[in-house]
């Protein structure tokens, strides 16, 4: 057992967390007199972080988008028409953990599931899930807060899509999606069968693509997690998102929603945060709200959906982000 566990933290502390890049990078800093302060500390954070990110981002990007190879709009939405109930709010859900990272490449694809013909509580877990709960979250979480804080965060963000298409489809919605979305037909492509070396080039590609994309927020979110672990005061961090602000979680998931970020963006700033003793719940609240109701992502949906669908929408994700929220504040310190 001891023997599991010591294999277990060396794979999640030296090649998840890439500890030992974090040591290369302090013995650098200290040989040229910049290893102490706060300008060192930031320095480090900064390019510790830059790199862990850049590098888990495209191991993680080759391998989903190899595997999202063998799920096409047209194959997906076949295996989704096979199911009915919550059954498939589910599979739709699960889907959605194999898509793009960011909500505003997943509209998309939602828009073609509508037209069609699949149910709109299905379209809607997809469309949830997609964005917040990814198989890249599950090991950059893992890599950062260890596997329990990974693992309690996938299966809540799937409670959350299942919960919120099911209710969706509940309260009959069909039309409050825009007209030409109803009357549109979807495409019936086939994917012709691919050869590892065709799967594995697309794979390349889309590191590449998504790379380039993402790499403006990742930079963003690193220097501002940067700034967060050495430049702002433990006290003032505590003071807002700690255990004395019981609206913490509130707070994080409404200041989370204007942004526009994924994933990879958000980690090094809840990272930072945490480390300066804010909540879990907080935290992980934020970065839910950030990739799931990014402005962006809503006024693209708004071209989709009514004004009340899309009320309904927001509503829903922002309880349950909320929900989560204060679960994982419970919680946290059995899982940390």
């Amino acid at each position: 057992m001891e023997t599991a566990k010591g294999v277990w933290d060396f794979f999640q502390n030296e090649i998840l967390g890439m500890a030992w890049l974090n040591r290369l990078i302090g013995s650098g800093l200290d040989s040229l007199g910049l290893d102490g302060g706060r300008l060192g500390g930031s320095i480090r954070f900064f390019i510790y972080d830059l790199i862990k990110i850049m590098v888990l981002l495209g191991v993680l990007i080759f391998v989903i988008s190899y595997i999202q190879s063998y799920f096409p709009p047209e194959r997906t939405r076949k295996i989704l028409s096979r199911f009915h109930g919550i059954a498939a709010n589910i599979i739709a859900a699960l889907l959605g953990t194999v898509t793009p990272f960011c909500s505003c490449s997943s509209i998309p694809l939602f828009m073609g599931f509508t037209s069609a013909g699949l149910p709109i509580g299905v379209t809607f877990s997809f469309l949830i899930s997609s964005p917040m709960v990814d198989l890249g979250s599950l090991v950059l979480l893992m890599s950062i807060f260890g596997w329990k804080v990974a693992v309690v965060y996938v299966i809540l963000g799937l409670i959350i899509a299942v919960a919120g298409g099911t209710l969706i489809e509940r309260l009959h919605l069909e039309d409050q999606v825009e007209e030409f979305i109803r009357n549109a037909k979807a495409a019936d492509t086939l994917q012709q069968d691919l050869h590892f070396r065709e799967r594995a080039g697309y794979a390349v590609e889309k590191v590449c693509e998504t790379a380039k994309k993402v790499f403006p927020y990742v930079l963003i979110g690193v220097g501002i997690g940067a700034v967060i672990h050495n430049c702002i005061p433990e006290e003032f961090i505590v003071n807002i998102l700690g255990d004395n602000n019981p609206f913490g979680v509130i707070i994080a998931a409404i200041a989370g929603i204007p942004m526009y970020a994924d994933i990879f963006g958000t980690i090094p700033i809840a990272e930072a945060l945490l480390s300066k003793g804010a909540l879990l719940g907080v935290v992980l609240s934020f970065m839910m709200a950030v990739t799931t109701l990014s402005l962006p992502s809503v006024i693209m949906l708004r071209k989709a959906v009514k004004p009340k669908l899309l009320g309904i929408f927001i509503s829903v994700c922002t309880i349950g982000i909320i929900i989560v929220g204060y679960f994982f504040n419970l919680i946290q310190g059995y899982i940390i």
